[in-house]
């Protein structure tokens, strides 16, 4: 896999970011968002969006529309237009919820975002010409904790989401006179809003972490705090049901996740390194290795044999030791994809607690180690 490219963004850990085209938003884990253009040789602080009273935890940059939105704790959630003098100007947002907002996600069409919340619910927001503002309808049962992630079904209607509950649930989003009625979909065919359509947990009793459609939209992933990955898809069988599957990250928890194509998911968090998670026959997920050059340097057990010989012979350890041997030198907080397109995913980018930003490209082809091999 060819070099990852490293921007060093910020001094602070960067809790969430989002591309479009030549422009990177982020949140450098304080009240404000920050707007980089990249010019020929680096990123350009173009604009900083002031606004929130504590700090932003998501946000999400509109390809199409060119609309940024954020969310913070301060319990509200602000939606960014461009001036026609390059000024960003923050419209209302009706959240309603009297706790810290968690996650933001654009629906496909970007008609409409969704909002998660530590309130045990989802605000699914819309915008109200008449007075100007967003307002928003709440998805709330059977939510029994702070929800973690967001994502959307490419029908626009479904949603998805991961809570502290140990729970990841998938929801009907339709909201009349704004939604067409989907097609049906293996999650069902009758959506009013807040039906849900599947709830899934791995057992393990982990909080799930992140959540994410396939590109058809027939299976999702989800990725829980107990290590394990999980992918839900349609009952081979045809009886209407779903069948989960369960793999071992094999290391520390993953934040986040992202479909490259229908057979292969790129994975990110505690360990620093991004992993791939493939299958070869639809039933029997594994982890390939991680997507990281530097991590094969770790896969030797002689090597680190050597070292501990080496460390000992000389009484002291090197100034090398607190270097991580990966890209990021810290927890990946967020992965998203940068190129290609949903179903065929050529380059993602990660954010992280080292406060870089990093560019991928993903070729599935190389993988620098094979986690399943071993023995931790």
């Amino acid at each position: 896999m060819a070099n990852p490219i490293c921007y060093n963004i910020a001094n602070a850990p960067i809790t969430a970011h989002s591309f479009n085209k030549n422009k990177l938003v982020v949140c450098p884990n304080t009240n404000d968002a920050q707007i980089y253009e990249h010019g020929q040789s680096n990123w350009k602080l173009e604009a900083t969006l002031k606004g929130h009273d504590k700090v932003i935890t998501s946000i999400d940059f509109a390809p199409t529309t060119n609309r940024i939105v954020t969310c913070s704790q301060d319990r509200n959630a602000y939606v960014w237009t461009q001036e026609p003098d390059g000024t960003w100007k923050p419209g209302l947002v009706l959240l309603r919820i009297n706790r810290a907002a968690t996650y933001v996600r654009w629906s496909p069409n970007e008609e409409k975002f969704a909002v998660a919340s530590g309130s045990r619910c989802i605000a699914v927001c819309y915008f109200e010409e008449d007075n100007d503002w967003w307002a928003s309808k709440h998805l709330k049962k059977p939510i029994r904790s702070t929800v973690l992630s967001l994502d959307w079904h490419p029908n626009n209607v479904l949603l998805a989401a991961g809570s502290a509950d140990m729970k990841a649930r998938v929801f009907s989003s339709f909201i009349k006179g704004l939604d067409k009625k989907p097609a049906p979909t293996v999650w069902g065919d009758k959506l009013p809003f807040n039906t849900v359509c599947a709830e899934f947990s791995n057992g393990r009793g982990g909080w799930i972490q992140a959540v994410a459609f396939s590109p058809s939209g027939d299976r999702l992933a989800f990725s829980g705090h107990d290590s394990t990955i999980n992918i839900a898809g349609p009952s081979p069988d045809g009886s209407g049901g779903h069948v989960l599957m369960s793999v071992d990250a094999m290391s520390l928890p993953c934040r986040s996740l992202i479909w490259a194509n229908e057979r292969q998911i790129v994975a990110a968090g505690f360990d620093c390194a991004p992993i791939l998670v493939e299958t070869k026959n639809d039933d029997h997920w594994i982890v390939s290795g991680s997507l990281d050059e530097g991590k094969k340097k770790v896969s030797s057990s002689s090597s680190v044999l050597n070292r501990f010989k080496s460390m000992d012979s000389r009484g002291q350890a090197s100034d090398k030791d607190t270097v991580l041997l990966t890209t990021h030198q810290n927890t990946i907080n967020e992965i998203r994809v940068f190129a290609g397109t949903r179903d065929n995913v050529t380059q993602f980018s990660t954010c992280g607690v080292d406060g870089k930003v990093v560019l991928w490209n993903f070729d599935p082809s190389q993988i620098a180690i094979d986690l399943a091999s071993l023995k931790i």
